[in-house]
């Protein structure tokens, strides 16, 4: 496939069907497992393009929901949203591919000019005045985070997962989501020059 998956309805989708019902449907009948990438195909590729380019996006969408069909019969039928489930699934591929995306934020570091990197700052940084004068600092902060931080901080910043999504999504506990999601924002704040004597924690994803 080339580009950004389509948004599109499965044929036949029951209205308020949620995705553990899909997930189970397709496990006799595999065809209806399609309805999750029609669902959430283009936010995967949304978010995988962000943190390792336009290049990588389409394999690793489709490798995802390869992944997510092949293991199945594991999904926790609890949880009524396959979102996180899909997106940690993603993840343990991006971090195959973390040298990657190390080398691509430290090459936006030394040249200071990311729009990701610009649309980032203006959603969770705030506090800082020149915007785009941080870009640089902002790529090499998230360089620098060790990749669990990293990766709590862009399901948050990037894919909008709340607290307890990013814990589904990881398989950790809560506690360590806010532990993680506090240290790496108190260093990328720093690196854009927020004093963090006075830099309290941002106001927690609910």
């Amino acid at each position: 496939m080339s580009g950004p998956p389509p948004q599109a309805q499965a044929q036949g989708e029951t209205q308020g069907e949620d995705d553990a019902e899909v997930v189970a449907q397709s496990l006799e009948q595999p065809e209806l497992f399609a309805r999750l990438y029609d669902r959430y195909a283009p936010d995967i590729h949304r978010y995988v393009a962000r943190r390792l380019g336009d290049g990588m996006a389409d394999d690793l969408t489709a490798d995802t929901f390869l992944t997510a069909f092949r293991i199945r019969g594991r999904y926790d039928r609890t949880h009524a949203n396959a979102r996180p489930w899909l997106y940690g699934i993603a993840g343990n591929l991006i971090g195959k591919h973390r040298r990657t995306e190390v080398r691509a934020l430290k090459a936006l570091a030394r040249t200071g000019h990311d729009p990701v990197a610009a649309s980032w700052s203006q959603t969770w940084v705030e506090e800082t005045d020149s915007r785009v004068a941080a870009q640089g600092p902002l790529a090499g902060a998230l360089a620098a985070l060790p990749a669990g931080d990293r990766h709590v901080l862009l399901l948050v910043a990037w894919a909008d997962l709340g607290y307890q999504e990013v814990a589904q999504a990881l398989d950790i506990p809560v506690g360590t989501v806010r532990s993680r999601l506090n240290r790496a924002r108190r260093k990328v704040r720093t690196a854009l020059g927020a004093d963090p004597a006075f830099v309290g924690d941002a106001a927690e994803v609910v």
